[in-house]
Protein backbone atom coordinates (compact mmCIF):
# COMPACT_ATOMS: atom_id res chain seq x y z
CA UNK A 1 0.00 0.00 0.00
CA UNK A 2 2.38 2.72 1.30
CA UNK A 3 1.36 6.26 2.19
CA UNK A 4 2.69 9.46 0.61
CA UNK A 5 2.37 13.09 1.66
CA UNK A 6 3.75 16.31 0.21
CA UNK A 7 3.53 19.99 1.03
CA UNK A 8 4.67 22.94 -1.11
CA UNK A 9 4.35 26.28 0.68
CA UNK A 10 3.48 29.41 -1.26
CA UNK A 11 3.16 31.50 1.91
CA UNK A 12 6.55 32.02 3.59
CA UNK A 13 4.76 32.70 6.87
CA UNK A 14 4.02 28.95 7.07
CA UNK A 15 7.64 27.82 6.65
CA UNK A 16 8.19 27.58 10.40
CA UNK A 17 5.37 25.00 10.56
CA UNK A 18 6.48 22.80 7.65
CA UNK A 19 7.83 19.97 9.81
CA UNK A 20 4.84 19.99 12.12
CA UNK A 21 2.34 19.87 9.25
CA UNK A 22 4.23 17.16 7.35
CA UNK A 23 4.52 15.07 10.51
CA UNK A 24 0.80 15.27 11.17
CA UNK A 25 0.04 14.34 7.57
CA UNK A 26 2.40 11.35 7.60
CA UNK A 27 1.26 9.98 10.97
CA UNK A 28 -2.29 9.98 9.60
CA UNK A 29 -1.05 7.61 6.86
CA UNK A 30 0.57 5.17 9.34
CA UNK A 31 -1.80 2.29 8.63
CA UNK A 32 -0.78 2.35 4.97
CA UNK A 33 2.79 1.29 5.82
CA UNK A 34 4.18 0.05 9.15
CA UNK A 35 7.69 -0.95 8.07
CA UNK A 36 9.69 2.26 7.71
CA UNK A 37 9.17 5.97 7.22
CA UNK A 38 11.02 9.03 6.02
CA UNK A 39 10.75 12.73 5.25
CA UNK A 40 12.66 15.06 2.93
CA UNK A 41 12.63 18.78 3.71
CA UNK A 42 14.03 21.67 1.71
CA UNK A 43 15.55 24.66 3.47
CA UNK A 44 18.30 27.17 2.67
CA UNK A 45 21.87 26.62 3.84
CA UNK A 46 23.94 29.77 3.19
CA UNK A 47 25.20 28.66 -0.25
CA UNK A 48 26.87 25.54 1.16
CA UNK A 49 26.35 21.93 0.09
CA UNK A 50 24.79 19.55 2.60
CA UNK A 51 25.36 15.80 2.79
CA UNK A 52 22.78 13.98 4.89
CA UNK A 53 24.51 10.81 6.10
CA UNK A 54 23.36 7.85 8.20
CA UNK A 55 25.07 5.23 10.35
CA UNK A 56 23.78 2.12 12.10
CA UNK A 57 26.38 2.84 14.79
CA UNK A 58 26.24 6.62 15.13
CA UNK A 59 28.01 6.90 18.49
CA UNK A 60 31.12 5.30 17.04
CA UNK A 61 30.87 6.69 13.54
CA UNK A 62 30.08 10.31 14.38
CA UNK A 63 32.41 10.75 17.37
CA UNK A 64 35.38 11.94 15.27
CA UNK A 65 33.62 12.48 11.94
CA UNK A 66 34.24 16.24 11.79
CA UNK A 67 37.98 15.74 12.22
CA UNK A 68 38.13 12.81 9.78
CA UNK A 69 36.23 14.68 7.06
CA UNK A 70 37.56 18.16 7.79
CA UNK A 71 34.00 19.50 7.61
CA UNK A 72 31.22 20.77 9.86
CA UNK A 73 29.06 17.95 11.25
CA UNK A 74 25.72 18.22 13.08
CA UNK A 75 24.52 14.87 14.47
CA UNK A 76 20.78 14.20 14.59
CA UNK A 77 20.28 10.72 16.09
CA UNK A 78 21.41 8.15 13.48
CA UNK A 79 21.83 10.86 10.83
CA UNK A 80 24.15 13.82 10.49
CA UNK A 81 24.39 16.89 8.29
CA UNK A 82 27.87 17.39 6.83
CA UNK A 83 28.41 20.80 5.19
CA UNK A 84 31.09 22.05 2.84
CA UNK A 85 31.73 24.72 0.23
CA UNK A 86 30.31 23.94 -3.20
CA UNK A 87 33.74 23.49 -4.77
CA UNK A 88 34.72 20.87 -2.17
CA UNK A 89 31.79 18.53 -2.73
CA UNK A 90 33.44 15.81 -4.83
CA UNK A 91 36.41 15.48 -2.49
CA UNK A 92 34.06 15.28 0.50
CA UNK A 93 31.86 12.71 -1.23
CA UNK A 94 34.91 10.48 -1.80
CA UNK A 95 35.96 10.76 1.85
CA UNK A 96 32.46 9.89 3.05
CA UNK A 97 32.23 6.84 0.80
CA UNK A 98 35.56 5.60 2.15
CA UNK A 99 34.21 5.38 5.73
CA UNK A 100 32.83 1.95 6.57
CA UNK A 101 29.23 2.06 7.75
CA UNK A 102 28.53 5.63 6.64
CA UNK A 103 25.80 6.02 4.02
CA UNK A 104 24.77 9.06 2.02
CA UNK A 105 21.04 9.76 2.17
CA UNK A 106 21.00 12.99 0.13
CA UNK A 107 23.21 15.74 -1.26
CA UNK A 108 22.22 19.29 -2.16
CA UNK A 109 22.06 22.92 -1.20
CA UNK A 110 18.58 22.61 0.32
CA UNK A 111 17.57 18.96 0.78
CA UNK A 112 17.77 16.98 4.02
CA UNK A 113 16.45 13.39 4.28
CA UNK A 114 15.66 11.57 7.51
CA UNK A 115 14.49 7.97 7.29
CA UNK A 116 14.60 4.82 9.41
CA UNK A 117 12.83 1.53 10.07
CA UNK A 118 9.77 2.12 12.23
CA UNK A 119 6.44 3.91 12.32
CA UNK A 120 6.10 7.58 11.28
CA UNK A 121 5.63 8.67 14.90
CA UNK A 122 8.87 6.95 15.91
CA UNK A 123 10.83 8.47 13.03
CA UNK A 124 9.38 11.93 13.68
CA UNK A 125 10.32 11.69 17.36
CA UNK A 126 13.87 10.47 16.68
CA UNK A 127 14.69 13.35 14.35
CA UNK A 128 12.43 16.01 15.89
CA UNK A 129 10.76 16.46 12.50
CA UNK A 130 8.00 18.78 13.81
CA UNK A 131 10.65 21.43 14.56
CA UNK A 132 12.04 21.49 11.01
CA UNK A 133 11.45 24.59 8.95
CA UNK A 134 11.48 24.87 5.18
CA UNK A 135 9.75 25.76 1.94
CA UNK A 136 8.50 22.31 0.95
CA UNK A 137 8.85 18.62 1.73
CA UNK A 138 7.60 15.11 1.05
CA UNK A 139 7.13 12.05 3.23
CA UNK A 140 6.51 8.32 2.97
CA UNK A 141 5.48 5.40 5.15
CA UNK A 142 6.30 2.03 3.63
CA UNK A 143 4.73 -1.38 3.34
CA UNK A 144 7.57 -3.44 1.86
CA UNK A 145 6.73 -5.69 -1.08
CA UNK A 146 9.74 -6.20 -3.35
CA UNK A 147 12.77 -5.69 -1.08
CA UNK A 148 13.88 -5.95 2.55
CA UNK A 149 12.82 -3.69 5.40
CA UNK A 150 15.98 -1.64 5.96
CA UNK A 151 16.98 1.98 6.38
CA UNK A 152 18.41 2.04 2.87
CA UNK A 153 15.17 0.54 1.54
CA UNK A 154 13.05 3.27 3.11
CA UNK A 155 11.83 6.28 1.15
CA UNK A 156 12.55 9.01 0.07
CA UNK A 157 15.29 8.02 -2.39
CA UNK A 158 17.73 10.66 -3.57
CA UNK A 159 19.91 10.00 -6.61
CA UNK A 160 20.76 13.55 -7.73
CA UNK A 161 21.52 16.94 -6.24
CA UNK A 162 18.47 18.25 -4.37
CA UNK A 163 16.29 15.55 -5.95
CA UNK A 164 14.24 12.86 -4.24
CA UNK A 165 11.32 10.57 -4.96
CA UNK A 166 8.67 8.67 -3.00
CA UNK A 167 6.50 5.98 -4.54
CA UNK A 168 3.35 4.00 -3.90
CA UNK A 169 3.11 0.98 -6.17
CA UNK A 170 5.47 -1.45 -7.87
CA UNK A 171 7.55 -1.46 -11.04
CA UNK A 172 7.69 -4.65 -13.10
CA UNK A 173 10.82 -3.80 -15.11
CA UNK A 174 13.08 -2.35 -12.42
CA UNK A 175 15.68 -5.15 -12.69
CA UNK A 176 16.21 -4.73 -16.43
CA UNK A 177 16.21 -0.94 -16.10
CA UNK A 178 18.73 -1.17 -13.25
CA UNK A 179 21.07 -3.06 -15.58
CA UNK A 180 20.60 -0.54 -18.37
CA UNK A 181 21.32 2.37 -16.05
CA UNK A 182 24.39 0.55 -14.74
CA UNK A 183 25.77 0.36 -18.28
CA UNK A 184 25.38 4.15 -18.42
CA UNK A 185 27.41 4.54 -15.23
CA UNK A 186 24.39 5.28 -13.01
CA UNK A 187 24.83 4.00 -9.45
CA UNK A 188 21.87 2.20 -7.82
CA UNK A 189 22.67 0.98 -4.31
CA UNK A 190 19.61 -1.04 -3.25
CA UNK A 191 17.23 -3.66 -4.63
CA UNK A 192 14.31 -1.27 -4.19
CA UNK A 193 12.36 -0.51 -7.37
CA UNK A 194 11.78 3.09 -6.26
CA UNK A 195 15.49 3.89 -6.31
CA UNK A 196 15.58 2.74 -9.94
CA UNK A 197 12.78 5.18 -10.79
CA UNK A 198 14.63 7.99 -9.01
CA UNK A 199 17.87 7.13 -10.78
CA UNK A 200 16.13 7.04 -14.16
CA UNK A 201 14.75 10.56 -13.65
CA UNK A 202 18.17 11.83 -12.52
CA UNK A 203 19.80 10.26 -15.58
CA UNK A 204 17.30 11.90 -17.92
CA UNK A 205 17.89 15.29 -16.31
CA UNK A 206 21.64 14.85 -16.56
CA UNK A 207 21.06 14.43 -20.31
CA UNK A 208 19.38 17.82 -20.43
CA UNK A 209 15.71 17.12 -19.71
CA UNK A 210 13.86 19.18 -17.13
CA UNK A 211 11.83 17.38 -14.47
CA UNK A 212 8.62 17.55 -16.48
CA UNK A 213 10.30 16.06 -19.55
CA UNK A 214 11.93 13.35 -17.44
CA UNK A 215 8.58 12.39 -15.91
CA UNK A 216 6.95 12.33 -19.35
CA UNK A 217 9.71 10.02 -20.60
CA UNK A 218 9.20 7.81 -17.55
CA UNK A 219 5.69 7.04 -18.75
CA UNK A 220 7.28 5.16 -21.65
CA UNK A 221 10.06 3.39 -19.72
CA UNK A 222 8.72 2.70 -16.21
CA UNK A 223 6.32 -0.26 -16.36
CA UNK A 224 3.97 -0.94 -13.47
CA UNK A 225 1.52 0.75 -11.15
CA UNK A 226 2.71 3.88 -9.39
CA UNK A 227 2.07 7.24 -7.89
CA UNK A 228 5.26 9.31 -7.69
CA UNK A 229 5.91 12.48 -5.75
CA UNK A 230 9.23 14.08 -6.68
CA UNK A 231 11.07 16.82 -4.82
CA UNK A 232 13.55 19.28 -6.31
CA UNK A 233 15.37 22.30 -4.89
CA UNK A 234 12.61 24.66 -6.00
CA UNK A 235 9.46 22.56 -6.10
CA UNK A 236 7.69 19.24 -6.26
CA UNK A 237 5.88 17.19 -8.87
CA UNK A 238 3.27 14.42 -9.01
CA UNK A 239 2.80 11.66 -11.59
CA UNK A 240 0.46 8.67 -11.73
CA UNK A 241 0.77 5.80 -14.21
CA UNK A 242 -1.68 5.56 -17.15
CA UNK A 243 -4.06 3.27 -15.22
CA UNK A 244 -3.82 5.27 -11.97
CA UNK A 245 -5.04 2.56 -9.59
CA UNK A 246 -2.99 3.91 -6.67
CA UNK A 247 -4.88 6.56 -4.68
CA UNK A 248 -3.87 10.23 -4.78
CA UNK A 249 -5.40 13.55 -3.77
CA UNK A 250 -4.17 17.11 -4.42
CA UNK A 251 -5.34 20.29 -2.70
CA UNK A 252 -4.38 23.89 -3.50
CA UNK A 253 -4.98 27.20 -1.74
CA UNK A 254 -3.31 30.61 -1.90
CA UNK A 255 -0.97 29.39 0.85
CA UNK A 256 0.10 25.91 -0.27
CA UNK A 257 -0.22 22.86 -2.49
CA UNK A 258 -0.68 19.58 -0.60
CA UNK A 259 -0.62 15.93 -1.64
CA UNK A 260 -1.87 12.86 0.20
CA UNK A 261 -2.52 9.25 -0.65
CA UNK A 262 -5.89 9.88 0.99
CA UNK A 263 -7.83 13.05 1.78
CA UNK A 264 -7.68 12.34 5.52
CA UNK A 265 -3.96 13.25 5.41
CA UNK A 266 -4.95 16.81 4.50
CA UNK A 267 -7.84 17.52 6.85
CA UNK A 268 -5.85 19.42 9.50
CA UNK A 269 -4.17 21.83 7.07
CA UNK A 270 -5.14 25.50 7.42
CA UNK A 271 -7.90 26.57 5.05
CA UNK A 272 -8.47 23.06 3.69
CA UNK A 273 -12.25 23.58 3.72
CA UNK A 274 -11.86 26.28 1.06
CA UNK A 275 -9.16 24.50 -0.98
CA UNK A 276 -9.48 23.30 -4.52
CA UNK A 277 -9.33 19.51 -4.11
CA UNK A 278 -9.01 17.01 -6.94
CA UNK A 279 -7.73 13.59 -7.93
CA UNK A 280 -4.68 13.84 -10.25
CA UNK A 281 -5.38 12.57 -13.76
CA UNK A 282 -3.60 9.44 -15.06
CA UNK A 283 -0.36 9.93 -17.04
CA UNK A 284 -0.38 13.67 -16.30
CA UNK A 285 2.56 15.62 -14.87
CA UNK A 286 1.77 18.17 -12.16
CA UNK A 287 4.55 20.46 -10.96
CA UNK A 288 4.82 23.53 -8.74
CA UNK A 289 7.94 25.65 -8.39
CA UNK A 290 9.08 28.65 -6.36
Amino acid sequence: MCGIVGLFLKDKALEGDLGRMLTDMLITMTDRGPDSAGIAVYRENDAQLKFTVQSADPDRCFATLSEVLGADVIQIDSHAIVSCALDQSEALRARIRAIDGLRIMSVGEAIEIYKEVGLPQSVADRFDIPQLQGSHGIGHTRMATESAVTTLGAHPFSTGLDQCLVHNGSLSNHNSLRRKLGRQGVRVETENDTEVAAAYLTWKMQQGANLGEALEAGLQYLDGFYTFVVGTKTGFGVLRDPIACKPAVLAETDQYVAFGSEYRALVNLPGIDAAQVWEPEPATVYFWEH
